[in-house]
Formats: structure tokens, C-alpha cells, sequence
């Protein structure tokens, strides 16, 4: 969808991906750092169409932090390793997102891992538990299964979902100002609702990440529906609760409205090296469904940068702590 500040490029080459977002882009060395105007064409990209992605730009783990550095101040995974997880990277700054245990082996279907996992597979936005929520993320592929297995990144496009909601429903979103509280473990609870390893967590025992459901996106200057599965309730700004089922029935009304088919795009991963860059103000993002589970590796390497808007810290307290470990 074009906009009246669609941006110039003349040192890389975009490509829309669809509709109303999303695009590949080429033209970059990633052999060596990215100029100056070079990411500033890059920064306007994602701007513009809030997923790009860089088919075979090849960055070892040093180079893919490097570059992630150019977005933001990064999040590191030290915080969640309370989790019992180690690092198998030499970079605290990268996140483990493969189907690999510590040791190398397969998560095997059926375990806790593959379980927990599972959340993924519903359209959310990275940390929106968090007190900071995140910014961008960047996902590239190190190792992939065999063709055919599946396994693509889905999103969704939230900030055209807000300018076609219904009049009534965005005027009523516009009044009442609501704020969601996000927790980590709903929504994976909410994958996996049977799990006995999900089971006995209470998401309420773990302090929720507070965002206004309605975000300006600073950097194009759209209204973004900043929703997500993470989602346990909406609040009123005084902390009061929707009451119930109310509020659980405007969340899903308004993830089933951003999810529409209209508001999709599926990104495939073709070969090690491909990177697929989003923005979480901007889109929501899935794991779509994988057919090689405890068969083939699919090594998946993450950075994530904290948000620098003035909405990035929401209605939480300035504070390091990862919300939802246990």
C-alpha cells in the first residue's frame, strides 16, 4: 500500500512482497559492514513495509550482532537462561530459536521443549511481556532441513488491520484507551492447553507486560493495533480489569480481524543465510508448522533489539527484570 512519504531507494533494490507490506531487498555486501547511507536506506525499508527479507546474505553470528547493533541497544538472553537453559553461542546477544537441546541433539515431539514451543505457533510480538518491549527482530537461517518440511515465518500487517477495522470498533479502541497485559506463559498455555508440563503454570503468579492496545508507530507515523497472543486480559488505564468475557472476546475479535488472510504474508526459508528482519510495532509474526520435528535440525538463530520509542517501556516500571521466568 503506497504512502505519501514512500521512500527512494538508490542504494539497494526492494521488492514488494505483498499487498499492503512486507519486501525483499538486495543490492547489500554483507561481506563487510553496512555504510552509513546504506542502512539508513535499509532503516526507511522497514519503515516503509515493516518485514524485509535478504535471501543468502550469508552473516556468520559476530556479523549478524554487528549488523542487529545498527537498529538498536540489543537484548541479550543472560535473563532467560533462568529458564535452565544454557548458551550454545559465543554472543549473548543471540537467541537459540532452533529445535536443538544445549547439547546438539533434537528436541524430540512430545518433550518439554516441543511443548513450550508450540506458543510460537500463534501470531504474537516478541517481549511484549517485558517491561521494555522489543523493537526489531532479525532471524537467520544456519542450518535448515530438506525442501519441503514447512516451517515458514508468517505475519501479519496490524498497522493496515487498524485503518480497516470497523468505524464503531475503532471509535470505541480511540475512547476507552485499553492497555493489555501480556504474559508469556498465556500464550503458551494457550497453545498447548493440555500439556502436563503447561499444566500447573498460572500466568497470574507472574507479573504482565503493560502496552496500549492502540500505538503510534513513530518512525512512519501510523496508528499500529499493537496486539498480540500474549494476551491474558485488557485493562482500563487505572489498572482496572475489563470485566470478563468481555475482554477476552475483543482480543479475539481483534487477533481474528489481523489475522485475516488479506493482512498475511508467509516468508519460506530457502537456504542457510537468509535473514528476515521485523518490526514488532509494526507486525505480528507465527512460526509456521514444521514437518521435520525430531527428524531433521532446523538451527534458527535470533537477535532482538529493544524498542527506542517513547512507548517502548508501556505502563511497566523501568526495570531489567524478564517478566514471566519462573
Amino acid at each position: 500500500m503506497p504512502h505519501a512519504t514512500e521512500p527512494v531507494f538508490q542504494h539497494i533494490q526492494v521488492k514488494q512482497l505483498a499487498p499492503t507490506f512486507g519486501a525483499e531487498v538486495t543490492g547489500i555486501d554483507f561481506s563487510k559492514p553496512v555504510e552509513p547511507e546504506v542502512f539508513k536506506e535499509i532503516h526507511d525499508a522497514i519503515t516503509e513495509y515493516g518485514v524485509l527479507v535478504f535471501r543468502r546474505a550469508a552473516l556468520d553470528d559476530a556479523r549478524h550482532v554487528a549488523f542487529s547493533r545498527l537498529f538498536g541497544e540489543l537484548d541479550d538472553v543472560k535473563p532467560y537462561l533462568g529458564l535452565g537453559r544454557q548458551n550454545r553461542f559465543p554472543f549473548d546477544e543471540l537467541f537459540d530459536v532452533s529445535n536443538l537441546e544445549d547439547d546438539g541433539s533434537l528436541v524430540q515431539v512430545g518433550s518439554k521443549r516441543d511443548h513450550v514451543s508450540k506458543g510460537n505457533s500463534l501470531f504474537h510480538v516478541d517481549s511484549a511481556f517485558n517491561p521494555r518491549r522489543a523493537g526489531y527482530s532479525l532471524l537467520r537461517a544456519h542450518e535448515l532441513p530438506p525442501p519441503g518440511y514447512g516451517g515458514n515465518t508468517d505475519f501479519a500487517d496490524t498497522r493496515t488491520a487498524y485503518d480497516e477495522l470497523p468505524p464503531d470498533l475503532k471509535a470505541k479502541l480511540s475512547e476507552m484507551d485499553y492497555v493489555g497485559a501480556n504474559s508469556l506463559w498465556h500464550s503458551r498455555k494457550k497453545a498447548c492447553p493440555d500439556s502436563e508440563f503447561l499444566r500447573d503454570m498460572d500466568p497470574e503468579a507472574y507479573p504482565f507486560g503493560r502496552h496500549r492496545i492502540l500505538q503510534l508507530h513513530e518512525p512512519s507515523g501510523r496508528t499500529n493495533l499493537y496486539i498480540a497472543n500474549h494476551l491474558h486480559h485488557l485493562e482500563y488505564l487505572d489498572g482496572t480489569r475489563v470485566a470478563e468475557p468481555e475482554g477476552t472476546e475483543l482480543i479475539e475479535t481483534l487477533l481474528n480481524h489481523a489475522s485475516q488472510p488479506k493482512y498475511l504474508l508467509s516468508v519460506d526459508w530457502r537456504e542457510p543465510g537468509d535473514l528476515i528482519c521485523w518490526d514488532n510495532t509494526a507486525v505480528m509474526h507465527r512460526a509456521g508448522e514444521f514437518k521435520g520435528m525430531g527428524k531433521y535440525k532446523r538451527d534458527m538463530r535470533r537477535t532482538t533489539v529493544h524498542d527506542g520509542s517513547s512507548s517502548a517501556w508501556g505502563l511497566n516500571d523501568h526495570t531489567l527484570e524478564r517478566m514471566g521466568l519462573p
